[in-house]
């Protein structure tokens, strides 16, 4: 199993928690962005960077990621993508997307992008809380426990 990171616009503190987990699981870690990113020295750990562009970095995750693996991502298309190819899907603020709550979720996302297309400016997510690290921290263990079992 392997962990893939949507990392260009994750925040750098669930970055420190993958790494934490990295170090105490046998897990691997990849890190995809536009640009090259900080990573502490592992062999578990690696980044790979990918051309700048319009859903490039998520075309990469995508087209490497194996039924099984996690992805960890704010971006709820690419997680529809990840789901749809067997994936699992967490998002930065310890939201698990499943197949049955993803639906809704792009829903949201479609209307959201009406609304900005009209002119009326809702504002972006609220800054990561203790709580958020919280969420995903217990999220990604709980999911690690598990798949490391089966």
């Amino acid at each position: 199993m392997q962990i893939w990171v949507d990392a260009d616009a994750c925040p750098k503190v669930i970055k420190e928690i993958l790494f934490r987990s990295t170090r105490r699981l046998p897990v691997d870690l990849t890190l995809v962005a536009n640009r090259p990113l900080a990573i502490p020295p592992s062999p578990r750990i690696r980044s790979l960077v990918v051309a700048s562009g319009f859903d490039v970095a998520d075309q990469a995750i995508v087209a490497q990621l194996c039924a099984g693996d996690l992805v960890v991502t704010a971006d709820i298309p690419l997680a529809a993508e990840v789901l749809a190819k067997g994936g699992h899907a967490l998002s930065p603020r310890g939201e698990r997307f499943t197949p049955d709550s993803i639906g809704e979720r792009l829903a949201v996302r479609g209307w959201m992008e009406q609304l900005r297309a009209s002119g009326i400016h809702s504002g972006g997510p609220p800054t990561l809380a203790l709580t958020d690290r919280q969420a995903f921290a217990n999220q990604l263990d709980r999911f690690l426990q598990q798949a490391l079992r089966a």
